[in-house]
This record gives structure tokens, sequence and C-alpha cells, in this order.
């Protein structure tokens, strides 16, 4: 079974301050259960009807990187682990492992795709209501 898209992320500079620019211009609205703060580094909305997410992430890069935007993905039915190795199987490259980067069952996988276009692979719902 494939992947779904959690959210799509958008490098920058001062996330709160363009996560609140992006709010306005769309309709979105804060996570009932993690509202953004200014000097927040990552903040995300979602749009209130359809439930789709953006995720603003400060990069310390003077000179932001050409593709800013990536997508955001997680497995429907396999754990993590498996997911990426179907995807590296299938043609996609592993960029880097941060798994367990904030502690145990935290973290993701950044993929390139065959065109090197990047994606992080997020742990499934099944793990994630596991708490692995």
């Amino acid at each position: 079974m494939a992947c779904f898209v959690s959210h799509t992320t958008i490098d920058c500079h001062d996330a709160f301050a363009l996560s609140e620019w992006w709010k306005t211009a769309l309709g979105y609205v804060d996570l009932d259960d993690d509202p953004s703060s200014a000097g927040d580094e990552e903040c995300m909305i979602r749009d209130p009807g359809s439930d789709h997410r953006l995720l603003f992430i400060e990069v310390p890069d003077a000179v932001l990187p050409e593709k800013r935007f990536h997508l955001d993905v997680r497995p429907r039915e396999r754990p993590q682990a498996e997911e990426v190795a179907w995807l590296v199987a299938h043609g996609a490259s592993v960029v880097a492992d941060r798994r367990g980067q904030y502690g145990p069952g935290t973290g993701w996988v950044t993929l390139a795709d065959p065109e090197g276009n990047q994606l992080c692979v997020l742990r499934s719902p099944a793990e994630l209501a596991a708490g692995s």
C-alpha cells in the first residue's frame, strides 16, 4: 500500500511570521493542541475544512535553497522502516536518517526521488498511536 501526504514543509527564516502570513492568505488556523508563537522554529497551520497542513521550518542558511517545499509522507499500512525500504527499492535514495534524533520513536528519514526532489518519511499512524 502507498503512503499519504501528512503535510507540506516550507523552509524559511522566520517560521512564525511566515505562518501568520499564510494563515491570513489561506484562511488556515493554528493546530488546536499546538498553537504557534513568536520565536518558534517550527510552526504548523491547517485548513479548517480539509485539514491540509503546512509546516514552516526555520533553516540557518543565509540564502534559502531553491527547493524550499517538500512533502512529508506517512505510511498508510507499513511501519516507517518498511516504507523507507520500499521507497528505496523503487528508486528513492536516502539523503539523511534522522530517526531517534529527539529520543526513541522520533524523527524521520529524508529521501530523494529519482530526480532529486526530497521528501521526508514520518512514522505511521499505528507507530504514533503505539508511542513507538
